[in-house]
């Protein structure tokens, strides 16, 4: 079947319940790698609409028709169309409740939204593709301090902090809340792949690498990595 959008192929991925989703993302996307994540964890099955970023697909009439922002990932979902991954991580967790990616109570519920939020309000939007791009052609920034200097930096200034925290908080289990996966994990994951691509030293991180190897065990966090992607 023709894609859609980009005119590629649609892929089918999960094989739970027939395709009950539509998830436009990119494979190297890491806001899409972690709705890729959560709907393995929800156990919801979807097809792929593979959108290239380096090839400008986000921005073509075709899916700004969708997604009028132009960024990845948007999911639908019958006939609603939503946008954002951390929005669309929550709205799946208040659709399908198991398993939680939310503890009950209010103060754990903060301080796990506070921890994800360190990557997907701290780290990932300075180290969006659109903020690199920018960076080098409207800015004069060449690649060494665009992929060094700037990336790196802003993956140690987050992570730093984010050690600090899980190392030091009884909270802190197997994963980053307790002993079973949730939604900071699904941030970890795409942000530990990131920091690998850009060969950035995790040395520092022993915490924040024992979560992420927790996690890639499980297949739902696997399954989602971006080589085993269609595109």
């Amino acid at each position: 079947m023709a894609g859609l959008v980009s005119g590629k192929t649609v892929n089918f991925q999960g094989n739970f319940r027939g395709i009950d989703m539509k998830l436009y993302g990119f494979s190297r996307s890491s806001a899409a790698f972690r709705v890729r994540i959560a709907l393995n964890l929800k156990r919801v099955a979807w097809e792929h609409f593979n959108i290239s970023l380096p090839d400008g697909d986000q921005l073509g009439p075709d899916y700004t028709s969708i997604n009028p922002q132009g960024r990845v990932p948007t999911l639908i979902d019958g006939d609603n169309t939503l946008i954002q991954s951390m929005a669309i991580l929550e709205y799946l967790d208040e659709t399908r409740p198991e398993p939680a990616f939310l503890p009950a109570d209010p103060v754990a519920r903060a301080r796990v939204r506070g921890l994800a939020d360190i990557i997907a309000c701290d780290i990932h939007p300075l180290n969006n593709l659109a903020i690199l791009k920018f960076l080098g052609k409207e800015m004069g920034a060449d690649k060494e301090a665009v992929n060094i200097t700037w990336y790196k930096h802003w993956i140690y200034e987050g992570f730093n902090g984010l050690e600090a925290i899980l190392a030091n908080d009884s909270a802190t289990g197997r994963f980053s809340h307790g002993d079973t996966p949730g939604l900071v994990d699904i941030c970890i994951v795409p942000q530990v792949f990131n920091a690998q691509r850009y060969e950035c030293d995790l040395a520092p991180y022993p915490t924040i690498m024992r979560i992420f190897d927790a996690s890639m065990t499980l297949d739902a966090f696997d399954s989602a990595q971006p080589s085993k992607q269609p595109d």
